[in-house]
């Protein structure tokens, strides 16, 4: 089957389009745009931990926090790379120490699954208060802490 091209003859016919519609690509990439930037940061957390309630409104940051999670088996993470209570201190105080003299100390969110128990999460804090960092934010889950 061929296809008609336009010519002087014939004015009146109508000639196959040969044109695509792009404007429904369009669409659906802009679509599929705004799912990605929206699911994009919920990503960033790497260790699951099952978060207690809390009524708490979330903090305000300046500067890129430290992360230190503590799962329902007990494994300790500094970000998302596991790291042995031994050699947790040694960890915790080169962060410490990265720091320029003078600048605020870094600020370190704890997530500590809770199941966990009291003590083992106290040691942890016990560990950040030792290497110098002060500034520790407990993570949970924003809720009814009824």
């Amino acid at each position: 089957m061929a296809m008609q091209l336009p010519s002087g003859r014939g004015k009146g016919r109508r000639t196959p389009m040969a044109e695509i519609n792009v404007t429904p690509l369009v669409d659906v990439m802009l679509v599929l745009l705004i799912i990605f930037m929206v699911t994009a940061p919920l990503l960033t957390t790497g260790v699951p931990v099952n978060l207690p309630d809390s009524r708490a409104k979330g903090l305000d940051q300046e500067q890129e926090p430290v992360q230190l999670s503590l799962s329902a088996d007990g494994s300790i993470y500094l970000g998302d790379e596991p790291v042995s209570e031994q050699a947790l201190p040694e960890k915790l105080a080169q962060i410490a120490g990265s720091q320029p003299p003078g600048a605020d100390p870094r600020q370190v969110l704890l997530r500590a699954d809770r199941a966990l128990d009291y003590g083992r999460v106290m040691r942890v804090m016990g560990e950040l208060n030792r290497a110098g960092l002060n500034r520790v934010a407990l993570v949970s889950t924003q809720g009814d802490a009824s």
